[in-house]
């Protein structure tokens, strides 16, 4: 029996210093429950940012994150078009997801036209908060030649060329 007695006190001086199983203590409980709005130091959420990831966060909670992405996409068409082609191209305005471009001449606009696919996606990848979904190029204003607000409607003075 000695053995038996000898073995239950060594079980109730383990269960006297490691508890039961499944069971807290009322001070592990204190520990546990977190109260709304405490903060603890070196805990979930707390570890430094960068300023950058701040300001990116910042961007998406206040809805400000495609104005800026729009913004930025105009301010970099060179890096986006290439030097040669943004000297002849400048970009006008973003409206409804489109990219309005005007272009030095129609050939250039013809130019930037055949290559639309390629600026399209390079714009949708380095850009996708400003949510373009098409790219127009627009050529030069031809001369207007109606003049003043008593014009007649017709062809002008080009219908007496021949």
């Amino acid at each position: 029996m000695t053995d038996h007695d000898e073995a239950s006190n060594v079980y109730l001086r383990f269960k006297r210093l490691f508890g039961e199983p499944g069971r807290t203590s009322s001070d592990a409980r204190k520990r546990a429950t977190k109260k709304e709005g405490a903060t603890v130091p070196f805990g979930a959420g707390r570890d430094p940012r960068g300023l950058g990831d701040v300001i990116d966060g910042l961007a998406q909670r206040m809805g400000w994150a495609s104005p800026l992405a729009r913004s930025e996409l105009l301010a970099s068409w060179v890096e986006i078009a290439g030097e040669e082609t943004a000297e002849h191209s400048t970009p006008l305005s973003i409206e409804d997801g489109v990219l309005t471009v005007q272009c030095d001449s129609t050939a250039w606009a013809t130019q930037l036209r055949l290559m639309r696919s390629t600026l399209t996606t390079h714009i949708i990848t380095r850009y996708p908060d400003a949510q373009i979904e098409s790219v127009r190029f627009e050529g030069p204003n031809a001369p207007s030649w109606k003049r003043g607000p008593k014009s007649i409607p017709g062809r002008g003075p080009r219908d007496t060329y021949g």
